[in-house]
């Protein structure tokens, strides 16, 4: 322990503020070790911890992605496998890990400070001393199972991906950029066939030379006591000294003290290819070396050209090879941040005989953009648009503070001048002085005139069927190689370090640490104030609704909800309903989200073309967008969303009466986005996760439903015969969009959630006088009420049971996935809801009954159940498993034994649910626009009471181990048994026929199906002339997986 005399060996090296958002960064560093302490405090009731080592490997072994795992089970002095994360559950905490190419970084992110101060120490002994024995090794990185197939948690994970047309790519491409004394040529996460022959020695020796206090650094986003935290991490020290050396004068700084890659000499074009039976479309990337990461204005200007290359639909390459010249579905751009960046551009949804053109279109295109004159006035506009999108991620995003930091930590310089480039945003200034000159030299230097990488993805049905021929091969001449005799002495040796991994913790270990007090959580508050028809929801009593009444006029009919806090930015949501959609008309919702922003319209009786129409959005806000309404707790509706400052509130309330009663539905646009949607379908077929979550809703679900609707298995079919039919009747599909806008923009489907500092808004309530003048729209009309989850369930999906199970194997995917669905809970009334929420929290703890049953046994990478409350259905999907069936099977039996008492409740694990439950909460209201989007949520979408929240937290606290096992029995155990479930299985062919037979003996009725089984083209039926072809692509797409799409995004598919 530090004596009371000994200050903490802690320096500081500096602390500012930054001048473009309320945020204090302080930076320290260790005299003893060189360890260093980087804390960005800022507002809000989360504390996000971020301990990060570069972490450097001159091989494809993984050691760096096992350690990741390998360190959560046990240290020196904590040798329990889930100590850690039992810890952290009754703290209001979730520990994390991820492996990049450069770093590892191990997360802790916390409801208030003193639980983050609780755990820290006892977090960074794992990581810096952890127990890693050969036990742990077999079953978290890799082993053979007493059936002769390869598991661990480490495998499983990788073996999801190495064949995925992403990381086939990403490799090869790294492979020709760096030669093999450069660490960012690997594969950091591990090949399955170095997995397979890894040692527990080569991973020891690989934390002995990264893992120590001078290759770390403690990167903290929130509100931190640095008093606090000095002392601890000081103590910690001092409790390593004899175990770790603090200080290595040989020490070399990974990555920066190690060889730089050399320019490249050629331009390289090569193809790759991948697993996929439908050989449609392809996919390329192509690779720049690039500025200094820590050359701040060259940095941002890497930003900027890309944004103004391929940033939206209007910019250039985005413009030419998506919009008009339709060779690709979107190109899409990043870069990797290090002393030699890279610089990423990639074309997705290319036609495969087209691949070679469209990388020279590319290339060609790009040259041509150097050779002429820029656009400066957008290339003016870029500049202050990325500037305000930093100052708005900056006030709403920790991540914002911590990718920076990190990337400052791997790269940056020691004496801290890089990170006190944080400081301001005076780059963006020397950027606007850029003349034409200056910008294309930059573009000629490291883009247009330079040398690259392009990597041309290549579908190949040969490929996967050859892939699967030699796994079948290779496992059986394993199997025939080891006897009964070997695959027993493995199934022993599996089993023992199970055994020994799963040592139980006594309670009174636990118990050396008290549950925190929530005393340090500072949750952030949003004052409510309502407008017009939402003020039949009641009008509080405070400043805010002062401010609304004083300025409301008289008999305003719109339905608006005020947020008030103190932000520098506007947050609008428009929501909108779907219930008076026509249901043949919404297949045509995800094209008519695609064109809303991206469509000409009419303006005191001009046409603007979509270029300019998205170029004056772009500058009159921070960022916009439409989407399904599931982030505002609505899956059937739809939210327009704006993010501007406050001088720009009146106009872009005329932008959105504009866009929703002045757009013109031209077919060029239409037909645009037809072309693109089609061709993202053959990538996203290769989802096995969201596949099986759209055959569930096909079973469960009425047409009627949004979600349902704009499944890609209605994309695959409806937009084929709709590009048709746009071709020879435009005049019809224009018809229809007209049609489908009026439905959707009625005054009593609109509901307006407004998130500002009100004060600050120019004529807060009359400036949306403008959008009651709609056409068609009539005032005197009642609002409609939100539509309810459980009204979209159809009969089966009201009591599921009799459908039993569909498998469906797909070509593309080497593990597989699954979707269990049973009778849920149906109101947010309903008294079980307390016991429902912590009897899931106890289930689903990191270290928890299925996390030991399901991951510590190999079974999966992961399980979990949903939370739709009101919904009337419960959940529980099974992620990336080598058999799905295994997991369902080792999940079912874990839950009856503890619902039947057989197996007690663990005391701390019940607290560690509670606690989720805070930390849940917290994270709902991380920020200011998430706390007013919650009370939006709670009061307007659930219709709650305002204070449902903290009555709740309270309720769980009282819930009694007769009520958690009450409702495992009755809730969650029938989502495990046949006659009450129904269960849909994507996986790999090789897997179908034991998933086939282990439902079946689970008592499932159980057939196989291809995705095209659950096409659905919602009455547009194909022209005569078509129904050949038609016949034709579906008989292709029965041999496997079917053509399918995933939805427009993960947040719109699982809302």
């Amino acid at each position: 322990m530090t004596s009371s005399a000994q200050k903490p060996r802690f320096r500081k090296i500096q602390s500012f503020r930054t001048d473009y958002a309320p945020t204090d960064i302080t930076q320290y560093e260790s005299e003893r070790s060189g360890m260093r302490v980087v804390v960005a405090d800022r507002k809000g009731p989360k504390i996000n911890g971020y301990f990060t080592l570069a972490t450097e490997i001159f091989d494809d072994s993984g050691a760096p992605h096992t350690l990741e795992h390998l360190v959560f089970m046990g240290s020196k002095n904590y040798k329990y496998k889930g100590l850690l994360d039992k810890l952290a559950g009754r703290a209001y905490s979730n520990t994390n890990a991820w492996t990049a190419v450069d770093h590892t970084a191990y997360t802790l992110e916390t409801a208030g400070w003193d639980g983050f101060a609780q755990i820290l120490p006892i977090y960074l002994e794992h990581v810096i001393l952890p127990n890693i024995t050969d036990d742990a090794c077999v079953t978290e990185v890799h082993h053979v199972d007493g059936e002769g197939n390869d598991a661990g948690v480490v495998y499983s994970e990788m073996q999801a991906l190495q064949y995925s047309s992403t990381e086939l790519m990403d490799l090869r491409a790294r492979r020709l950029l760096y030669p093999e004394n450069i660490g960012f040529r690997y594969e950091t996460g591990g090949m399955m066939e170095a997995l397979r022959v890894l040692t527990p020695e080569r991973i020891r020796a690989f934390h002995r030379a990264m893992y120590h206090p001078q290759n770390l650094a403690i990167i903290i986003v929130g509100e931190a006591d640095h008093e606090s935290l000095l002392s601890i991490l000081d103590e910690f020290e001092e409790s390593i000294k004899d175990d770790v050396p603090l200080l290595n004068a040989d020490f070399k700084r990974p990555f920066v003290e190690s060889p730089q890659p050399p320019p490249l000499e050629k331009t390289t074009v090569e193809t790759v290819e991948f697993p996929e039976e439908d050989e449609s479309t392809g996919e390329i990337v192509v690779g720049f070396f690039g500025p200094s990461c820590n050359d701040q204005v060259q940095a941002t200007a890497l930003n900027i050209i890309m944004t103004y290359l391929c940033g939206s639909s209007v910019s250039v390459i985005e413009n030419t090879i998506v919009e008009k010249e339709e060779l690709a579905s979107s190109v899409s751009w990043w870069w990797d941040s290090r002393p030699n960046s890279v610089i990423w551009f990639q074309p997705t949804g290319v036609a495969t005989e087209k691949l070679d053109f469209v990388e020279q279109r590319l290339i060609s295109l790009l040259k041509e953009v150097a050779s002429k004159p820029l656009d400066m006035q957008y290339m003016m506009e870029c500049i202050q648009r990325e500037r305000r999108q930093i100052k708005f991620q900056a006030e709403g995003s920790e991540q914002f503070y911590s990718s920076n930091i990190i990337t400052d930590y791997l790269f940056g310089k020691r004496d801290g001048s890089t990170l006190a480039e944080l400081q301001t945003l005076d780059e963006y200034d020397v950027l606007e002085s850029w003349n034409d000159g200056q910008w294309r030299d930059y573009l000629r230097k490291w883009i247009s005139d330079a040398h690259h990488v392009s990597i041309l993805g290549k579908p190949s049905m040969k490929l996967a069927t050859g892939l699967k021929e030699a796994e079948e091969a290779r496992l059986a001449k394993r199997r025939e190689e080891l006897g009964n005799e070997g695959l027993e002495l493995l199934k022993e040796k599996v089993e023992n370090a199970k055994k020994h991994n799963e040592k139980p913790i006594p309670p009174e270990v636990l118990d050396q640490w008290p549950v925190p007090k929530t005393t340090s959580i500072h949750f952030i508050e949003s004052a409510t104030a309502r407008s017009g028809k939402a003020r039949s929801l009641g009008t509080p009593q405070n400043a805010a609704q002062k401010v609304i009444d004083a300025a409301a006029p008289a008999d305003f009919p719109l339905f608006i909800q005020f947020e008030n806090v103190p932000t520098n930015f506007v947050h609008l949501t428009v929501h909108i309903g779907t219930s008076e959609t026509p249901v043949k008309y919404k297949p045509l919702l995800p094209l008519f989200a695609d064109n809303f922003f991206n469509s000409p319209v009419m303006v005191d009786g001009e046409r603007i073309g979509f270029e300019d129409v998205v170029k004056r959005l772009e500058k009159d806000t921070v960022s916009y967008q439409i989407s399904g309404a599931g982030r505002v707790g609505d899956n059937e509706g739809m939210t327009l969303q704006f993010q501007l400052e406050p001088e720009k509130y009146t106009t872009i309330i005329q932008w959105l009466r504009t866009l929703m009663f002045d757009l013109v539905f031209d077919p060029v646009r239409l037909k645009a986005a037809v072309v693109k949607a089609l061709a993202d379908i053959p990538e996203a077929k290769r989802d096995g996760r969201a596949m099986a979550l759209e055959v569930d809703m096909a079973i469960h679900m009425l047409r009627e439903s949004y979600p349902v609707a704009k499944r890609t298995l209605v994309k695959a079919v409806y937009l084929r015969r709709l590009k048709k039919l746009l071709e020879k009747e435009p005049e019809t599909v224009v018809g229809w969009f007209e049609e489908l806008r009026k439905s959707l923009f009625t005054f009593q489907n609109i509901r307006v959630l407004v998130t500002a500092d009100v004060a600050k808004l120019p004529e807060p309530v009359s400036a949306w006088k403008t959008l009651n003048k709609g056409p068609g729209l009539d005032t005197s009309k009642d609002i409609l009420p939100i539509t309810r989850p459980v009204a979209m369930l159809n009969n089966e999906g009201k009591t599921p049971g009799s459908f039993g199970s569909v498998v469906i194997p797909m070509t593309t995917l080497d593990s597989s996935y699954s979707v269990s669905t049973a009778v849920g809970l149906k109101s947010y009334a309903d008294p079980r809801l307390p016991a429902f929420l912590v009897a899931l929290g106890y289930l689903e703890a990191v270290e928890g009954p299925l996390w030991n049953a399901v991951r510590g046994n190999g079974l999966a990478y992961g399980v979990f159940f949903t939370r739709e409350v009101d919904a009337g259905y419960l959940q529980f999907r099974v992620y990336r498993s080598p058999d799905a069936s295994k997991a369902i099977e080792a999940s079912r039996n874990t839950v009856a034994k503890i619902a039947a008492g057989e197996e007690p409740l663990d005391r701390h694990l019940v607290e560690g649910a509670v606690s989720g439950i805070v930390l849940a909460a917290a994270d709902e209201q991380a920020t200011m626009a998430a706390a007013a989007q919650q009370n939006f949520i709670v009061g307007v979408v659930r219709g709650l009471e305002p204070e449902w929240n903290r009555k709740m937290l309270a309720r769980v606290r009282d819930v009694t181990p007769d009520e958690i096992r009450a409702v495992m029995r009755d809730l969650i155990l029938p989502v495990f048994e046949a006659g009450k479930s129904n269960v849909v299985v994507t996986c790999a062919p090789i897997m179908e026929e034991n998933i086939v037979k282990a439902l079946s003996t689970m008592g499932y009725k159980t057939q196989v199906q291809p995705l095209s089984h659950f096409y659905d083209d919602y009455g547009l039926q194909a022209g005569e002339d078509e129904d050949e072809d038609e016949d034709e692509d579906e008989d292709d797409e029965d041999d496997g997986s079917g053509g399918s799409d995933k939805d427009d995004s993960d947040e719109e598919m699982d809302g």
